[in-house]
């Protein structure tokens, strides 16, 4: 078991995992692996959350998802993640009215493997930490915030970050897209 979080600079772990990608009958759970990712060459942002039917989660998943266009315009794929089963996401996007219609994939680490690889699980409970990565194209953590269980997190603030990271200048503290970055 991990008990240091994979940092800046670290390749992303190899995985191989369910997602639930519809509530559609029959087109439910997607294998979604690290290969198709990084082949992609895109950007990835994955959000992790503690677990499914609570209160917290859903208030971010939803903040996610409203700014899904905002990622896919960075040529950015959102992904999110719990240590529940695709069953139970499944259970909980056809029970919760807000989720049903999720515009990005819900990983299942049920085996919890990708959280213990990735050093955000909690070792009483066993369930992930709120954690994000933005990852770059060839699967190099470019960014890491974890959070306690307690507290959620700022889409915007995500989103800031990945802005600055895209630009590879030099960017001031509180920087946004469009303002000046600094230069030596």
């Amino acid at each position: 078991m991990s008990n240091m979080v994979l940092s800046v600079g670290s390749k992303f772990p190899n995985f191989n995992k369910k997602a639930v990608v519809s509530i559609e009958k029959g087109k439910e759970f997607f294998d979604i692996n690290s290969d198709h990712l990084f082949d992609s060459g895109k950007w990835t942002v994955l959000f992790w959350w503690p677990l499914d039917f609570s209160i917290v989660c859903p208030t971010e998943i939803i903040e996610f998802d409203k700014h899904n266009d905002d990622f896919k315009q960075r040529n950015t794929v959102l992904l999110g993640a719990s240590t529940d089963s695709e069953y139970v996401h499944l259970a909980w996007r056809l029970h919760h009215s807000d989720l049903k219609n999720l515009s990005f994939p819900m990983i299942a680490d049920t085996s919890k493997s990708l959280a213990d690889d990735l050093g955000i699980l909690e070792t009483q409970e066993r369930i992930a930490y709120r954690a994000t990565y933005i990852i770059d194209p060839q699967g190099t953590i470019r960014w890491v915030s974890v959070y306690d269980l307690s507290v959620g997190r700022n889409v915007n603030e995500v989103i800031r970050v990945l802005d600055a990271l895209q630009t590879d200048e030099l960017t001031p503290c509180g920087w946004k897209k469009g303002e000046a970055t600094l230069s030596v």
